[in-house]
């Protein structure tokens, strides 16, 4: 095909730039989450000492918007997709500006927390659906590797950012979160620069059959263990251990770093041996980390049971990328492509519906009983998504379980 001069080479150029606009703005959103993520926990200890309690009941509000996120996506569909990519980066720039500088008290935390989640939340909804918009014909499981590449490196750049700054200049929360919200305002800018198009509605945002009842037992489990390992596995560090910002900026470079090369291989072994034992071994894995969480305190001198819990820590991150298992075994028994969009969102919502009351009873157990307990019920958890994992039907050999098409 000739593209020397007239319209062909605007075109690819036009596409091109959106390409690296997108790109910018994928990298900037990971070097915001890198930013942000290691030190919130120690934000809600240090500037507003949280109780145990007070730390399980903020998810209720934390995850309210995942779980609200189709009704927010619909308000918005008058706009472009870009546009509403955009407006979801720019509540997050708002509200870490917020909640640096204009929350002296708890209820404003709560209030600018709403707005980030809400912005998160659907910029994750439209971040896949633009890639997929972008790639080109049959690219589209490479682009959207290298986004999850990019924002990956951006995490590490973050978090970074946060040892250097806590640990030779000091920085204090509102800077962390200032630079965060900076981040995320570039990236509203490189969606601005994008032309959108318009978002056709879907026939059907959520769907819920029989057939796909295991996929959704999955994802209420995992629902609850990720809250538990969000909410407390920090505050283990924080609380018990004294642990400070520049602690988690390391866990989170350790993590991330481990997390390129554990991704890809993780892939493989999911098309090689299927869902059903690498959800087992998942399992497994969570039951030991669950109780060398709850006793490695009582069994190790303090410096080595802080060693066992970082390790716990780091090895938890990396095993929330068995996610990807849900998905590849709900593409295989999908009855229809069109079945996958509305059942995975089904996934998110109940698993949102989970993570928003399961908190809360860990904080109260952790206040009334100790926070052993906590994690002996995360252990709990654990059995039953082994037992789940149990009755996921061996893969079929001779038809590999296609990745790509999730």
């Amino acid at each position: 095909m000739d593209v020397r001069g007239g319209v062909i080479p605007t075109k690819l150029r036009a596409y091109d730039m959106s390409l690296l606009l997108f790109s910018l703005a994928s990298l900037m959103m990971g070097i915001y989450s890198g930013l942000y993520d290691p030190s919130f926990n120690n934000y809600l200890a240090q500037v507003h000492h949280l109780s145990e309690v007070a730390r399980g009941a903020l998810e209720f509000p934390r995850e309210l918007p995942g779980f609200l996120v189709v009704v927010v996506f619909t308000i918005l569909l008058f706009l472009k997709d870009t546009r509403v990519t955009m407006v979801a980066a720019l509540m997050v720039a708002v509200s870490l500006w917020g909640q640096g500088f204009l929350a002296p008290s708890m209820t404003m935390v709560v209030l600018w927390m709403l707005l980030w989640s809400t912005g998160a939340h659907l910029f994750m909804v439209m971040r896949s659906s633009l890639a997929l918009r972008l790639a080109e014909k049959a690219q589209a499981g490479k682009l959207l590797g290298q986004i999850g590449g990019l924002e990956a490196a951006g995490i590490l750049i973050g978090s970074l950012l946060v040892y250097v700054g806590v640990s030779k200049f000091n920085f204090s929360f509102a800077v962390i979160f200032g630079v965060a919200g900076a981040c995320a305002l570039l990236a509203a800018i490189c969606m601005f620069l994008i032309k959108g198009e318009p978002i056709k509605k879907p026939e059907r945002y959520l769907l819920f059959r029989k057939k796909y009842g295991l996929f959704y037992i999955l994802n209420i489990l995992f629902g609850a263990r990720k809250q538990i390992f969000l909410t407390f596995a920090p505050w283990v560090l924080i609380r018990l251990f004294g642990q400070g910002v520049e602690i988690f900026a390391i866990l989170s470079l350790i993590g991330t770093g481990i997390g390129l090369f554990f991704r890809p291989l993780l892939g493989r072994a999911i098309d090689q041996i299927g869902e059903k034992r690498i959800i087992v071994a998942e399992s497994l894995g969570l039951m030991i980390i669950c109780v060398l969480y709850a006793y490695s305190p009582v069994w190790f001198p303090h410096h080595i049971a802080l060693m066992v819990i970082m390790g716990c820590f780091i090895t938890d991150q990396v095993l929330f990328a068995v996610n990807m298992a849900r998905a590849t075994y709900l593409n295989r028994i999908a009855e229809s492509p069109d079945d996958l969009a509305p059942t995975l969102s089904m996934g998110v919502t109940l698993d949102h519906t989970v993570s928003m009351t399961v908190p809360l009873v860990g904080g109260l157990l952790w206040a009334h009983s100790g926070y052993q307990w906590v994690f002996i019920g995360a252990a709990v958890i654990a059995v039953l998504n082994l037992l789940a994992a149990l009755k996921i039907p061996e893969m079929d050999a001779s038809s590999p379980t296609e990745t790509q098409s999730v």
